[in-house]
Order: structure tokens, then C-alpha cells, then sequence
């Protein structure tokens, strides 16, 4: 019995064996299929391996030795350089309005008129009471004179000489308060025209005409900003304090205003200043130092309240070594660029001084007319061998045509 229970199950793991034997050989066979048709190393070395000898293609750039402008930024408020809020003077009917909403106007053109009668009576009463008081003057100074005679001659007594004398005085101060009156009245008349006291550009009007006005309303008619010249209140650091004051020992430094963008970067020029007031004190809650510049605004593309970028020139770096700002590389040891000597790469550490988005000014490391990498220099070490595609020279813009900040190469050819 136990015979014939071994003998199948003896017949039944043969199969299991026979089936383990051809797993293996699968696997067996899979990896000799992978280590044939597969290479060892990876397509992207093998691309490597084939490139390793050739040169990298770099952009470059000579570095140009020019002067180069020094300039302060700082974020400015535009503010008209005038702002008079028209109001009456005087109480009464407003008959008409003599300007339109945004109209320019000159000083001494007339705005507004408000109804002249009620004051022009008032003045009339008082140039008719002066000539009555005038009149009672001239009699009392007669009877002056007739007294002081008859004094002399002992027909009266001192006394009334002395009464007369009083009388006179008395009317002479009389007729000058009548012209005292006549000023005001006259004043008060003149309140009915309504002029403008500068020139600049009117607002939205504040009231109709029909309407009765008062000297106490709170509401002006019309705002008149001046537009021409313009102002821009701006802050600087408080470390800029020396360089602005020593700016301004040496001449009028002369201020861009430029447009913001919509990421609130500067854009485009809109005019050019000069700077007039640096404030008498440092702001010590917020470290920043006040100044006013002012701008003549022939285009009006400054507008009173609105923001602006302001750059303040302080000094002009001459014969200054200037290469784009891409050429600089950061590293370890500080700043360093690539420059390119007979197809090869050097690495060399170079001492940076001013720098903008158009230009930086390489103090110390670096020669006039050396050809620098301005792009590729990622794929670069020392001594690697490159082939060149050269740019034009010219790094920076010229001091007396400055560029706003951010503005590309394309933008501005």
C-alpha cells in the first residue's frame, strides 16, 4: 500500500520540476537578450563622448570703456507745482460760469460772475457819504479860519477857536473812514468776478450757474492745478544722503522720470528735471531722506497724483570699463567672468562697481575691448575651447541719452 502511494506522487513532481527548469532558462535567456541588444552605456553619454572634444558656442561681447552716468533710483508722487481750489468770496446769485472743465486758463482770466448789484450800491452809498462828510470838512475848516481871525483880534475868545479847530479834525477823520469804507465796498464788488490766480488747467465744476453761493460753503467751485512746470516729490535711502548733497554742492543734478509697467518696474522716459530741494531732516521712522524735482512737462505726461520711477544722476564714472550685465557670473570667490582669448575660455575674478540693467562698471580685472561671454557661459570652465558669435559693442547707454531701466535691445534701436 505504501508502494503503490509513493509512486504517484513521485510521477507528480516531475512536472514541477521540468516546469522550474524552463523559468530559468526564460530568465537566463532574458538577460542575455538584454545585455546583446542593449548598450552598456547610456544614448545621452554616448552623445556626450561624441561632443566632449568640440568647441561650446558662446556670445560675446567686448567691453567697451566709456562714461557712464551714476544714478540714485527711487519711487516719486507727481504734484502740481500750483494747487488753488476756487471759492466766493462773497454771497450771492452765481450768473454765470465762464470756463469749460478741463480747459487751460491764464492768470487773470475770468471764471465766474456773481450778481455785482447789491455790492455795487453798497459802494455807492459809501463814495456819497465821503462827499458829504468832504463838504462838512470844508465848511468847518472856514469857520476855522473866520475864528483863528477874529482871535487875533480879541473879538472872541480862544476857546472857540480851539472848538472849531477840533471840529475840523474831527471831519477829517470822518472822510477817512468813508474811504475806508469805499476800499472795502470796492473790494467787496471786486469778490463778483471770479479770476483765476494762475495758469494751469481747471477740474470738474462744482456748481451751476443759478445757484446761490456763500462765502461759508466748504465746496470750492473748480480746482486749477498748474501742469506746467510740474513737481515730483520722491525718497531716497539715507545712505545716499552724501553722495545727493555732494551732487548738489557741484552743480543741479538732472532727474528721468519714468513710466511704470504693469509689474511696477520703469519703462519709458516721460520727461527730464532737475533737482531743487533736498528736505532739512532724515525721516528716522522710515531711514529715507525727502527731495522735490521739477519738470518742465511740455507734453503733460506727468499728471498730478500719479507714481512715477525716478532716477537722480549723482556723478558720471569716466573711462569706466563696462560690460553687459549677463557677463557677470557669481561664484565661490566672488564675481567672475569668461573671457575669450583665441577660441579659449578664461575664468577671471573681476571687482564690480556701479551696475543697472544696461550696464556694469568692472572696477578692477578686466581691460577695455576684452571680448567677454555674455551668454553660454553655464556650459563653460576654465580652458574650454568655444566658437564665437560676437555682438555689437556698446554696453550701457550714453550719459546724455540715458535709457529707462528694463528696456530691451530691440526696444531701443
Amino acid at each position: 500500500m505504501d508502494a503503490l502511494t509513493r509512486e504517484p506522487l513521485q510521477t507528480r513532481s516531475k512536472p514541477r520540476r521540468w516546469g522550474m527548469i524552463a523559468l530559468c532558462l526564460l530568465a537566463v535567456a532574458a538577460i542575455v537578450y538584454a545585455i546583446w541588444f542593449f548598450p552598456a552605456v547610456p544614448p545621452a553619454a554616448n552623445k556626450r563622448d561624441a561632443t566632449a572634444g568640440q568647441p561650446i558656442p558662446v556670445l560675446t561681447v567686448a567691453a567697451a570703456t566709456k562714461d557712464v552716468p551714476i544714478y540714485q533710483d527711487g519711487l516719486g508722487t507727481v504734484q502740481a507745482f500750483y494747487t488753488v481750489t476756487m471759492k466766493v468770496m462773497v454771497d450771492g446769485p452765481l450768473l454765470s460760469v465762464n470756463f469749460k472743465e478741463g480747459q487751460d486758463v491764464h492768470k487773470g482770466d475770468v471764471l465766474a460772475q456773481i450778481d455785482p448789484r447789491t455790492y455795487q450800491a453798497a459802494l455807492d452809498s459809501a463814495i456819497a457819504k465821503k462827499a458829504q462828510d468832504q463838504a462838512q470838512l470844508a465848511n468847518a475848516r472856514l469857520d476855522l479860519a473866520r475864528y483863528q481871525k477874529l482871535v487875533a483880534n480879541n473879538y472872541t475868545s480862544a476857546q472857540q477857536a480851539d472848538t472849531a479847530k477840533a471840529q475840523v479834525a474831527q471831519f477829517e477823520a470822518l472822510v477817512q473812514q468813508d474811504q475806508a469804507q469805499i476800499d472795502t465796498a470796492r473790494t467787496q464788488l471786486s469778490y463778483t468776478t471770479i479770476v483765476s490766480p494762475i495758469d494751469g488747467r481747471t477740474g470738474i465744476r462744482q456748481v451751476d450757474p443759478g445757484n446761490i453761493v456763500h462765502a461759508a460753503d466748504t465746496t470750492g467751485m473748480v480746482v486749477i492745478t498748474q501742469l506746467e512746470p510740474i513737481a515730483v516729490l520722491f525718497t531716497l535711502p539715507q545712505q545716499a544722503l552724501p553722495t545727493v548733497a555732494k551732487a548738489m554742492a557741484d552743480g543741479t543734478p538732472q532727474v528721468l522720470a519714468l513710466a511704470q509697467d504693469a509689474t511696477g518696474g520703469a519703462s519709458r522716459l516721460l520727461d527730464t528735471g532737475t533737482l531743487t530741494v533736498l528736505d532739512n531732516q532724515v525721516d528716522s521712522t522710515t531711514g529715507t531722506i525727502k527731495l522735490k524735482a521739477v519738470f518742465p512737462n511740455a507734453r503733460h505726461r506727468l499728471w498730478p497724483g500719479g507714481f512715477v520711477s525716478i532716477r537722480l544722476r549723482t556723478d558720471i564714472a569716466k573711462g569706466a570699463v563696462v560690460v553687459p550685465p549677463a557677463a557677470i557670473q557669481r561664484g565661490p570667490h566672488g564675481p567672475y567672468v569668461f573671457v575669450i582669448d583665441h577660441d579659449t575660455a578664461t575664468r577671471r575674478l573681476v571687482t564690480v562697481g556701479y551696475e543697472d540693467e544696461q550696464g556694469s562698471i568692472v572696477a578692477a580685472g578686466l581691460n577695455g575691448g576684452q571680448a567677454v561671454v555674455t551668454e553660454g557661459a553655464s556650459r563653460l570652465s576654465d580652458g574650454s575651447k568655444v566658437s564665437l558669435a560676437r555682438l555689437d559693442a556698446g554696453a550701457g547707454q550714453e550719459p546724455d541719452q540715458p535709457t529707462a531701466p528694463g528696456t530691451s535691445r530691440d526696444a531701443r534701436h
